[in-house]
């Protein structure tokens, strides 16, 4: 594979004609360049007048290798062909260059050029480009594409020094102006000589050679350029090889994207994202790109009106600043009614509203970036959990925030620049469990996650919010404007018609089975532990009636119904010959459920075994329960629910716990309660309406 270098430009404030005398105090050595043992010409040229003069050299590099490598090929330093063409008329130097030695294993070849400032002609540009292809290098080729980019990019780097201390040596010797070039009288005979080869001279300097004109390399005409002032101060600190990244993927969209051209951050986020793997940082944004343009992104922030309901109950908005100047965004997300609000609005318009927060945080940082006078790509995400409880595992929900997770992370990469999270339940690493796969590794590193009043003091908020943005409910002296959420009334919900025109209904259906309860005759599922510290999660809905739920542990498994795997479909817990405690003990306290309620709740096993999950008639106190026959044939009442469980693996759940631990402060205490698997399970149980 041909690896590809690309530089920006390089603006060096200093005219032509003096840059080019720094320039040429580089030969025959250079000291401020070690690897660079010495040159000699091999041949020089110039044209009648002096306008234009060639030089080629031979150049030898020291090889910077592992000696094994090193003995290996046989060789201490390579030799370079270098042609320069000057052109002062012109006020240009083209450099070509390319290896001698290992010709035949090997191709390197570079461009360079020298040119006035478009817009200044007091300023000199400079532009450097570069492939290397290794064909094939004793075993090495790998090894050696790595050593050779490393040295490449770290001279690159050390080349624009170089040329700006010997401006520096120019200007204190006494020589800060040099005069451009005028043509000198010569001979009728010359002049006609020259007049024939000005155009072969032409031809030299600018027609075709066996390496392609840097010229033709470049991103395209001068207002379609990147100069490395502009990166520095616009987008950030880069190496050469990002800068490289960044110039070729935008040259590439400028030559086959038919719609808008994204902005520079936006093309570096994905080059980010990617590691600045430029095929795949391609494949993502072109991915990115026409889900754009397919859901008219680009308009979101002039067409997007969120409904009066979700400016009122969606817990979330901005809020000045962090520290490092990076956009505040609040999201009290314990207070939100994420249920209700799915269910009055639906999951598209919670949809549309997450994005329309993404573009409005690109726009931010872009005022940020104007207003602080330093590039900032990115915001900070202060997360309120405060409230989160069981009712926030509502599975459709849960479900939801997953595929914003996955849209965002696909299409907004790199934005997050921290995310704050404090006082963060005992709940929450089961929620962390469900939602932390589809979160991006990168992300994860930013977050920071602080249980009870941690967030207090050192250590907290402090060392990433000044004070006077700290808001009120958090202990701190800003009036904080962002919605406090609360719970949606249901008389705000959406009907159930206009829920199937938005097919939620449907999409609901499949997550959730149905079960009848019967007086007698309770609906039970076994769940199957393999190791202690697993976690059963359950969320049901009593459509009809009133149910008690209950957990079991037993130590035998039950008989299965015929109805589907893991379900019973009706009897007794107590089979014949089970006793209590010897055979079966209750492990969740039962929990009366009243019809139109939801049910949220999470246990975190202790052993090993099979768990019942059960649910039963609600008896008032007093009255005859019948046995299951009797039950089955009579006309009396029924109770009707809708239930989702799931099992959290004790690897899964140990392994979110760590990577909790690993990207947290103040998060110890919650974390030891939450995963404890010695002392008593852990559970509970929410009714969310």
């Amino acid at each position: 594979m041909v690896q590809k270098y690309q530089s920006p430009v390089r603006i060096y404030k200093y005219p032509f004609e003096l840059v080019m005398a720094a320039y040429e105090k580089r030969f025959p050595t250079c000291p401020q360049i070690p690897v660079f043992l010495g040159s000699e010409v091999l041949h020089e040229s110039r044209s009648p007048d002096g306008a234009v003069h060639v030089v080629e050299r031979s150049c030898r590099l020291r090889v910077e290798a592992p000696r094994l490598l090193r003995k290996m090929a046989g060789v201490e330093h390579v030799v370079f062909l270098q042609r320069n063409v000057l052109n002062w008329k012109e006020r240009t130097l083209h450099i070509e260059a390319r290896n001698e030695t290992f010709a035949s294993r090997v191709a390197v070849e570079e461009n360079c050029s020298y040119t006035v400032h478009p817009e200044n002609e007091e300023w000199t540009c400079f532009e450097q480009s570069a492939s290397l292809d290794i064909r094939s290098f004793f075993g090495f080729e790998s090894a050696l594409e790595k050593i050779a980019m490393k040295q490449y990019t770290a001279n690159v780097k050390r080349g624009k020094e170089v040329i700006e201390h010997y401006l520096n040596e120019l200007i204190s010797q006494g020589t800060p102006h040099i005069p451009r070039w005028t043509p000198a009288l010569v001979p009728d005979d010359d002049a006609r000589s020259q007049a024939v080869l000005g155009d072969s001279g032409s031809l030299e300097v600018d027609g075709p050679s066996s390496t392609q004109d840097p010229a033709s390399e470049m991103v395209g005409t001068d207002g379609d350029k990147l100069d490395a002032d502009y990166i520095e101060r616009c987008l950030g600190r880069l190496t050469p090889l990002q800068e490289s990244g960044l110039i070729q993927l935008r040259h590439w969209l400028q030559e086959t994207h038919k719609g808008k051209i994204p902005k520079d951050q936006h093309i570096l986020r994905f080059l980010r994202a990617r590691d600045f793997h430029l095929d795949k940082a391609r494949e993502m944004l072109c991915q990115s790109l026409s889900w754009r343009q397919q859901h008219q992104v680009d308009l979101l922030l002039q067409t997007w009106r969120p409904p009066a309901l979700l400016e009122e109950f969606y817990a979330g908005g901005w809020h000045y600043q962090d520290r490092d100047g990076r956009p505040l965004y609040i999201l009290r997300l314990g207070h939100m009614d994420t249920k209700g609000l799915m269910k009055a609005v639906g999951e598209e318009a919670l949809l549309q509203h997450v994005l329309s927060v993404s573009e409005e945080g690109q726009k931010r940082c872009e005022g940020n970036t104007k207003q602080f006078g330093r590039p900032i790509s990115s915001w900070t995400c202060l997360v309120d959990l405060e409230g989160l409880n069981m009712r926030h595992l509502w599975r459709p929900g849960v479900k939801a925030l997953l595929r914003m997770i996955e849209v965002v992370e696909a299409n907004y990469p790199e934005t997050l620049g921290r995310l704050l999270i404090v006082r963060a339940p005992r709940v929450f690493p089961v929620l962390w469990t469900l939602i932390s796969p589809f979160i991006n590794e990168n992300t994860r590193q930013k977050f920071l996650i602080y249980s009870g009043s941690h967030y207090q003091g050192p250590g907290g908020l402090v060392d990433y919010l000044d004070k006077d943005v700290i808001p009120d409910f958090l202990g701190g002296e800003c009036m904080c404007n962002v919605p406090e959420g609360g719970l949606v009334p249901k008389s705000l919900y959406l009907t159930e018609e206009e829920q199937e025109h938005a097919d939620q209904m449907h999409q609901w259906r499949e997550t959730y089975q149905s079960a009848i309860v019967l007086r007698g005759a309770p609906h039970e599922v076994t769940v199957e532990i393999l190791e202690g510290a697993s976690v059963i999660t359950w969320d049901f809905d009593i459509l009809r009636g009133d149910v008690v739920f209950s957990l079991y542990h037993t130590k035998q498994m039950p008989k299965l119904g015929p109805r589907e795997p893991g379900a019973r479909a009706g009897g007794q817990l107590a089979d014949k010959g089970w006793a209590p405690v010897t055979d079966y003990s209750r492990v969740e306290a039962p929990l009366v459920c009243r019809e139109g309620e939801s049910i949220q709740g999470s246990h975190v096993t202790r052993w090993p075994g099979t768990y019942l999950l059960q649910w039963q008639m609600h008896s008032p106190p007093g009255s005859v329960v019948e046995d299951v026959l009797t039950a089955l044939h009579s006309p009396g009442p029924r109770c009707k629910l809708l239930y989702y469980y799931e099992v959290l693996a004790s690897e899964d759940f140990r392994g979110s716990m760590s990577s909790l631990e690993s990207c947290t402060s103040g998060f110890s205490q919650l974390s030891a309660a939450t995963s404890s698997s010695s002392g008593q399970s852990h559970s509970s149980s929410l009714v969310s309406r």
